[in-house]
């Protein structure tokens, strides 16, 4: 409820994203499609990125045209989100560069074949190879999806969000996933760790509440990336597998979502028009989440 004597321009600027002009984004994995989408949309806001990736080079590539194209400060900065050493040296030098951490985004994660079941269910039909199933699992590739998604979000947050709690001032988003809310079939890794994410976001942000640094989430629905396209595109014919096709019979807008559709949440979560929410995680999935199917 807007206070007595409140001004029109005062409400006008609750309708836009200028608060976000200036600020600082550190945005982990944003030398990928999805990293890329957002790191520009932050630019044309006017927000300062570092931009982290394993790959140097991946996050060069997108802090270049940042900077081109939007004539805002960008940084490319090399690190592993599975080591925190790694991450407080990346800390080091945005510092130097920005002198402050205004926002993280947590983008790193993926899924991995490795990780995947063959086979969706155990039936009579496949009781004599369960290889093909949960229990062929490979615990090196089940370790590493989950450890990139989960860990891949807490360690980050450890090493950027100290600086938003001593300074009273921040906001984290983390990138979680439809299969948080909706198990799927075959992909057991992936879907507790962005499970597991969920939670942590609840959790931080009432750790972080009285300091004024507000934790939320995204869960996108079936977006198209490298990690799942093994999964919904058959590499033969380019026509959608099985899955694929169940995928978009389930999604009652009746198609993928594209990168650019992540951005208006993306920017809403982090700008003053949504500073009374936290611990909020939002789906943005085409209608998957709410469909029954019927």
């Amino acid at each position: 409820m807007l206070e007595f004597g409140t001004k029109l321009g005062e409400v006008m600027q609750l309708n836009s994203f200028d608060d976000l002009n200036g600020k600082v984004c550190v945005l982990t994995g944003g030398g990928g499609v999805l990293g890329a989408v957002l790191a520009k949309s932050l630019a044309s806001a006017g927000v300062k990125l570092a931009i982290l990736d394993i790959k140097k080079e991946y996050a060069e590539k997108v802090a270049s045209e940042v900077r081109s194209d939007y004539k805002t400060e960008a940084i490319s900065v090399e690190a592993n989100v599975l080591d925190k050493t790694s991450l407080s040296d990346a800390k080091k030098i945005i510092l130097q560069n920005f002198t402050k951490v205004d926002i993280l985004i947590n983008g790193a994660g993926g899924n991995s074949p490795k990780a995947t079941t063959k086979d969706e269910f155990i039936s009579d039909d496949n009781i004599n190879s369960l290889e093909d199933t949960f229990f062929g699992l490979e615990m090196e590739g089940f370790q590493k999806v989950f450890d990139l998604n989960f860990l891949g979000t807490l360690l980050p947050t450890m090493v950027f969000a100290q600086e938003m709690v001593e300074r009273k001032s921040g906001v984290i988003l983390n990138v979680s996933s439809m299969n948080s809310f909706r198990s799927l079939t075959k992909i057991p890794a992936y879907s507790a760790a962005k499970a597991s994410i969920n939670n942590f976001t609840e959790w931080l942000a009432v750790h972080f509440a009285k300091m004024n640094v507000r934790v939320n989430a995204i869960a996108p629905g079936f977006f198209l990336t490298n990690q799942n396209r093994f999964l919904l595109i058959d590499e033969n014919t380019s026509e959608l597998t099985a899955r694929g096709k169940k995928i978009i019979d389930n999604t009652p807008m009746n198609k993928f979502g594209q990168p650019e559709d992540l951005v208006g949440a993306t920017l809403f979560l982090l700008s003053d028009l949504s500073k009374f929410m936290t611990g909020v995680v939002l789906p943005i999935d085409g209608g998957f989440n709410i469909y029954s199917g019927v």
